[in-house]
Order: C-alpha cells, then structure tokens, then sequence
C-alpha cells in the first residue's frame, strides 16, 4: 500500500483520550512521501464535517467536495494533528487535494504551531 501526501483517507482514530477527534474521521495525509514509505508512522490532520464547524478560524480549513473527492463539506483542524501507525489506513483513498488547499492546510498548522 502506498500512502501519499496530499491523501485523505477514512480512519478509526480510537481509542483517545479527552478533546482528540474519535472515531471514524476524515485524515489528510501531511507528511511528505519519503517518510510515508518508511515503516514509521503516517502525520495527519484530522477532519470533521462542515455543519460542525460553524465559524472559519485561522487554525481550520474548510474543503468543499468537489475540492477533496469527500462526499460532505470537510474542515480540516490545524490544531489536530496526529502520527498514526500506516495499518489503521485502508488499502484506498478517499480523496485527495489539490497544492493549493495543501498550502492553505500547512498555513492552518504553522498558525497553530508558532511556525
């Protein structure tokens, strides 16, 4: 399996702890592709639906469907950020987006992280 950059894919995110996304949630992949072909762990952005986002803040991103392949508005959450272990990921992808969004994901997690 290959996992890429720029990919979003439906993974179970539990078990968590606190505030963490739970779940089956959206996750676009963040980490660039050497590391993603390593037997390391996978750094995503975690996603929700868009009715549960209601206002748009500096930390989020907000992607259409016909931005992102998903079936319903997305919200991507710069301030959730995640390594997952590449056997919770399914063989496919459920999504993916365009460079521009990308950049727009990576302002969101610099604004979060001081960067």
């Amino acid at each position: 399996m290959s996992i890429r950059r720029s990919e979003i894919y439906f993974v179970n995110l539990n078990p968590v702890q606190g505030r963490e996304q739970a779940g089956q949630r959206p996750v676009l992949v963040l980490s660039i592709n050497a590391i993603n072909r390593l037997p390391l762990v996978v750094t995503v952005v975690v996603g929700t639906k868009g009715s549960n986002i209601l206002k748009d803040y500096p930390m989020n991103v907000r992607v259409l469907p016909e931005e992102s392949g998903l079936p319903l508005e997305t919200v991507f959450l710069g301030f959730q950020v995640r390594s997952l272990d590449a056997k919770r990921f399914p063989e496919e992808s459920a999504g993916q987006l365009s460079n521009e969004k990308m950049l727009e994901v990576e302002n969101a997690v610099r604004y979060c992280l001081g960067l």
